[in-house]
C-alpha cells in the first residue's frame, strides 16, 4: 500500500507486537534454568526449543490462509492472546511436562504473531520504507529478547522465582491486544485469488522463493541455537559462573538490537541485496571466531559481534521476497514463518553433537548453517535465481 508518510498512530501498536514476538526468546533462559533445576541431559533440554518452534512448521501456512480470509489484525490479536496463555502455564504449573506444554502454546501464539505482524507492518508504512521498517521491527523485537534473561535473573534474586517474568510478559501481551484492537488499520486485500494450501506450496517451485525460505530456516536455527547454547558453551569451555554465562545471551541480543537499528538506517542508503551479502559474511566470520575463541572475554565479544552481524538477515530475506511478489504476501508470509521451524530442527542437532562430542563442537552446526545463507546471498547478488511464479 503506497503512502507518502509514516502514520505513527498506526505503526506504533504494530511495532509493539514485535516486542510480544520476542517472548519466544525466553526459550534460552528456559533451557538453562530447567536443565539445571530438573537435571536434564543436553538432548532433553533442547526439547524446549523444539516444543516452541515445531509449530512454525505445522501452523504457518494454515494461519496465512486463514488471515487471507479474516484479516491480519484479527489474526495478530489471536496470536498474542495465545502467547499470553502459553506464558501462564510454566508460571502456574512448574513441572518439566508443563514447561513443554507452556512453551508449545508460546510457539503456537508466536507462529500466528510472526505470520501476521510482518505483512501488517508492510500495510502501514510507505512502500519505499518497507525494508527499513522491517529491520526496525527486529530492533524492537531485540529489545524484548535482550531484557528477558536479566529480568528473569532479577526476579530470581529478588523474589526467588525467575518465572515471574512469564507473568509480566503475559500482561504485556494482553495490553498490546487491547491497543491494536482500538487502532483503525486499512489492510491490503488479495481480491483476485484466495490463498490455498496448493497456491502456497506451489510457490516453493519457484527457485527464488525456495532459496529465501531456506534462508529463513537457517537463520532462525542459528538464532535459536546460539541463544540456547551460548550459556552452556561458556560454562563448559571456560567454567563461567551460570549468571555470567546467561548474560552472554543478552550480549547477543544487544548486538542484534544495535544491528537492526543500524540496519534501518543503512537500508536508506544501501541496496537490500548487497546488505544481505555483507550480513551473511559477518555471520560466517562471527561463528568461526566463536569456535576458535581463546578466552571467556573474547567469546563474549564474539557473541555480541555475531548478533550484530546477522541481525538483519531475517527482515532482509522477508522484504526482498515480498517486494518481488507483493500480491502473494500472505502465502509468502506463511511459507517464511513455516521455515522458522529451523529453530526446532537445529538446536536438537546441536544438543546431540554436544552430547556425542562436546559443546564447542556443536558450534560447527552454526557455521554450516550460516555458510548456506552466504551461498544464497552470493547467488542472489548475481541475480541467478530469477524464476517466475
Amino acid at each position: 500500500m503506497a503512502k507518502s508518510k509514516v502514520a505513527l498512530k498506526l505503526v506504533a501498536p504494530v511495532l509493539f507486537s514485535f516486542y510480544v514476538m520476542s517472548f519466544s526468546d525466553l526459550v534460552g533462559i528456559g533451557v538453562d534454568r530447567v536443565k539445571s533445576e530438573f537435571d536434564l541431559s543436553n538432548t532433553l533440554a533442547q526439547m524446549i526449543p523444539f516444543a516452541v518452534f515445531l509449530w512454525f512448521f505445522v501452523l504457518s501456512v494454515p494461519v496465512g490462509i486463514m488471515q487471507d480470509r479474516i484479516g491480519k489484525r484479527k489474526m495478530l490479536n489471536i496470536g498474542m492472546l495465545v502467547t499470553a496463555l502459553g506464558l501462564l502455564f510454566p508460571f502456574l504449573f512448574y513441572t518439566y511436562e508443563m514447561v513443554l506444554l507452556g512453551f508449545a502454546f508460546l510457539g503456537i501464539g508466536n507462529t500466528i504473531v510472526q505470520v501476521s505482524a510482518n505483512p501488517l507492518l508492510v500495510d502501514v508504512v510507505p512502500t519505499n520504507r518497507q525494508s527499513s521498517f522491517l529491520s526496525f521491527s527486529q530492533f524492537v523485537k531485540s529489545i524484548g529478547s535482550m531484557v528477558a534473561a536479566p529480568l528473569a535473573g532479577w526476579f530470581a534474586s529478588q523474589y526467588g522465582d525467575w518465572k515471574l517474568a512469564f507473568l509480566v510478559f503475559a500482561a504485556i501481551s494482553i495490553i498490546t491486544v487491547v491497543w491494536l484492537s482500538l487502532t483503525p488499520i486499512e489492510e491490503s486485500r488479495n481480491t483476485e485469488k484466495r490463498a490455498t494450501f496448493l497456491s502456497s506450496f506451489k510457490l516453493l517451485g519457484n527457485g527464488y522463493v525456495a532459496a529465501m525460505v531456506a534462508c529463513i530456516f537457517l537463520i532462525v536455527g542459528i538464532d535459536v541455537g546460539l541463544n540456547a547454547i551460548s550459556g552452556q558453551f561458556l560454562m563448559s569451555r571456560f567454567e563461567t559462573e551460570q549468571t555470567i554465562a546467561e548474560s552472554a545471551r543478552s550480549l547477543y541480543f544487544f548486538g542484534k538490537m544495535l544491528g537492526t537499528f543500524g540496519g534501518a538506517l543503512i537500508l536508506t542508503k544501501l541496496s537490500s541485496n548487497r546488505f544481505f551479502l555483507y550480513s551473511a559474511l559477518a555471520g560466517l566470520v562471527g561463528t568461526v571466531a566463536l569456535i576458535l575463541t581463546p578466552g571467556e572475554g573474547f567469546a563474549m565479544v564474539t557473541i555480541f559481534l555475531t548478533g550484530l552481524g546477522i541481525a538483519n538477515i531475517f527482515p532482509l530475506v522477508f522484504s526482498l521476497t515480498v517486494e518481488k511478489y507483493p500480491d502473494r504476501s500472505n502465502e509468502i508470509s506463511g511459507l517464511m514463518i513455516m521455515a522458522v521451524v529451523g529453530g526446532a530442527a537445529i538446536p536438537p542437532i546441536m544438543g546431540w553433537v554436544a552430547d556425542m562430542i562436546n559443546v564447542t563442537a556443536s558450534i560447527g552446526v552454526l557455521i554450516a548453517a550460516v555458510g548456506g545463507i552466504l551461498i544464497v546471498s552470493l547467488i542472489n547478488g548475481k541475480k541467478n535465481i530469477n524464476n517466475r511464479v
